[in-house]
């Protein structure tokens, strides 16, 4: 299934999508497997793998010591592909820096996304303006090429994001890095509701800082259709480095209490008004 079919399946059970990010190789390629899989037994709708960079710019202190594990453990864009091939039953993407696919090659990195099953590509570090390359070689082989908006976007420029964005659109939620928190950001909701009037039928899924079902409850309310969880998880991972079956155990538990809260009945029934508007 795809992403934009996933979306349009939610749509109809009146659900948002819970999209979990973990990094890949962290603290095997083989434990990512079953990372997964208890994440998906959890009810993640989609997984978002992320392949580790040496300087990983947009990632936050947690998401950073899971890429420097994997490294060390030796992931490497092989083994990433190799992996993620092995990962089925719901939609994938992969979250990596430009680095990485311009020295794969860009048709090779997005034919190898086709070939496993990964039906999106997320950069955070490639500018809108020179993404033509790669979303070329995306469309030639069904990739869809996520796009990011933030806070500090502009309306000409986010323009310019919309007419480009495919999947669905990764809104940041705040100017800076991943990293779970205490409380939603205040310039989610106004981000939303501007994004909103100009993106049509693109949903949006909104990251960074979404770490607890309350904040899933808000982005969904305010109108999204997807909320992004990734350094919570990753923090289980962490701190559970030395029991696997507790690391497994806290990752399902987890993602199903996220997904509890990607319902209606939790956001406030099957219309919610919020700032004025109807949330369909």
């Amino acid at each position: 299934m795809r992403l934009k079919e996933k979306f349009s399946e939610l749509k109809k059970k009146k659900e948002g999508a819970l999209i979990g990010f973990v990094t890949a190789g962290d603290p095997t390629a083989a434990d990512t497997i079953e990372i997964a899989q208890a994440m998906i037994r959890g009810g993640i709708d989609i997984l978002e793998l992320g392949l580790p960079f040496s300087d990983p710019v947009a990632d936050g202190p947690v998401i950073q010591k899971a890429g420097e594990r994997a490294l060390r453990a030796g992931m490497n864009p092989d083994i990433f592909f190799e992996t993620a091939g092995k990962i089925k039953g719901i939609p994938k993407a992969v979250l990596t820096y430009y680095n990485i696919v311009l020295q794969r090659g860009l048709d090779k990195f997005c034919a190898d996304c086709a070939k496993t099953q990964i039906d999106g590509l997320v950069i955070p570090d490639l500018p809108i303006e020179e993404c033509e390359p790669l979303r070329s070689a995306c469309k030639k082989h069904n990739v869809s090429l996520i796009l990011l908006a933030a806070p500090t976007t502009p309306d000409d420029r986010l323009e310019k994001i919309l007419e480009e964005a495919d999947g669905f659109l990764y809104v940041v939620s705040v100017a800076g890095v991943t990293g779970a928190r205490k409380d939603l950001s205040a310039q989610v909701k106004p981000l939303i509701k501007r994004i909103k009037k100009r993106s049509g039928d693109l949903p949006l899924a909104v990251g960074f800082g979404i770490s607890r079902p309350e904040h899933v409850k808000e982005v969904l309310a305010a109108g999204a259709e997807g909320a992004i969880v990734g350094s919570a998880f990753e923090k289980i991972i962490e701190e559970c480095l030395g029991d696997k079956k507790e690391m497994l155990h806290g990752l399902e538990n987890f993602a199903r209490e996220l997904k509890t809260a990607t319902t209606r009945r939790e956001i406030g029934g099957d219309t919610h008004q919020q700032e004025g508007k109807t949330l369909k």
